[in-house]
């Protein structure tokens, strides 16, 4: 069976394990990519803009984490 072309809010709270105000907040701020239907705040996310959020979080973990080890290493070789 094909995964459904869109995702509605609570399929990406419970995807996410996060509360569906979070994930509000990621929608409204334009983090995450998504479309309006109908008048009453009814939302959906394409599986393909989620899949790249997620990737995009996974990205700037790495460069975070990255940064935080060279921060470390050039403290410990001034400390030195």
């Amino acid at each position: 069976m094909n995964a459904p072309r869109f995702l509605t809010l609570n399929d990406v709270a419970e995807e996410l394990q996060v509360s569906l105000s979070q994930v509000r907040a990621l929608v409204r701020s334009g983090e995450l990519p998504a479309i309006q239907i109908g008048g009453r705040n009814q939302w959906r996310i394409e599986r393909t803009r989620f899949e790249e959020y997620i990737e995009d979080r996974h990205s700037q973990t790495r460069q975070a984490i990255s940064a935080q080890k060279s921060s470390k290493r050039s403290k410990a070789k001034a400390e030195a």
